[in-house]
């Protein structure tokens, strides 16, 4: 298959990097997954353009990302609007089409939601490491050399040309996400919910807790009422493995939501968000507000079987 140059970046934004839907199974090495922080948006991005599911994509950060073609692509947007343009006019997301070469891409300004994921038919070629393209940062490898995208940088994709006849594929309107600023993430108790003071436990559910400054692809750190452990039991355990949605909560009370650049912790987490809530985990940005709320596991399975079923019905043509 032929290897073709696709994109120049113009200018990075605040963060733009190269990821796919990252390397799980390596936590005991110390590797975190790494991955899009939104997983639905990225794999409706390549099923739209034909990709496989996984396929490494373009992760955008709140704005300012402008790249040029450098031939004729397949592509499609999706996840938070940050206001795509195509040269002068507005990029309808969430659905493929054909832009030329010379044509100029760019995120205007953030609207909704806090990171887009941009999709070309026949994927971001990069070398694979650990059996994922995703960059991690904080190691420095993946992706494009291990870093965020920087001016100059040239993305290379594989024969494009195959794709540019394809149908113009689009995601149903009442199948996309609506992001805001006041988030209701549904979580299910525990593990370690039994250390925390009863009332704790309800003060969780019945206060909002503000995103700080202080977040990033480890974790949202949220700022509110303080959360207690039961008197007598100390404020850390034997450092266990965390998964992506684990509400982690430190010696200060103030918890913070674990992302995907992390695999150890030595706190106690009172809940972990659902599945089908992951995904908004990477739209939530500091000065939004989060209120959570308990579901049983039927109901975390039900929302689950909702999202895999749109994603399913895609895939499927």
């Amino acid at each position: 298959m032929e290897r073709v140059e696709a994109l120049k970046v113009i200018s990075p934004g605040p963060l733009t990097t190269i990821q796919d839907l990252g390397r799980y199974g390596l936590g005991r090495y110390g590797v975190p997954p790494s991955g899009g922080l939104d997983p639905f948006s990225l794999k409706i991005a390549n099923l739209l353009v034909g990709n496989k599911e996984g396929e490494a994509c373009i992760e955008t950060t709140l704005m300012g990302l402008r790249v040029s073609a450098l031939t004729d692509l397949l592509i499609a947007i999706t996840g938070g609007d940050l206001q795509p343009h195509l040269n002068d006019a507005p990029f309808r997301m969430w659905r493929s089409l054909i832009i030329r070469k010379g044509d100029v891409l760019h995120f205007k300004t953030l609207k909704a939601g806090c990171r887009a994921y941009l999709a070309i038919a026949g994927g971001i070629s990069v070398d694979p490491i650990l059996g994922s393209k995703s960059t991690n940062l904080i190691s420095g490898f993946g992706g494009y050399e291990g870093r965020n995208l920087r001016k100059g940088d040239i993305l290379f994709t594989t024969s494009p040309f195959d794709h540019l006849n394809a149908k113009t594929r689009v995601l149903a309107d009442d199948r996309i996400p609506v992001y805001t600023k006041d988030w209701i993430l549904r979580v299910l108790w525990g593990p370690q919910d039994a250390d925390f003071a009863p009332e704790s436990k309800t003060r969780v559910l019945d206060s909002p807790f503000k995103v700080t400054p202080m977040s990033d692809r480890t974790g949202i750190r949220l700022s509110g009422p303080p959360i207690h452990r039961k008197e007598g039991v100390c404020e850390s355990i034997i450092s266990e493995g965390v998964v992506p949605g684990s509400v982690q909560v430190p010696g200060d009370g103030q918890p913070i939501i674990i992302l995907v650049e992390t695999v150890t912790g030595g706190y106690r987490k009172i809940a972990t968000i659902i599945g089908a809530d992951i995904p908004f985990l990477g739209q939530i940005k500091p000065g939004d507000q989060i209120q959570f709320r308990a579901v049983s596991m039927e109901e975390a399975l039900v929302a689950l079987r909702e999202m895999e079923a749109t994603i399913a019905q895609l895939r499927g043509g």
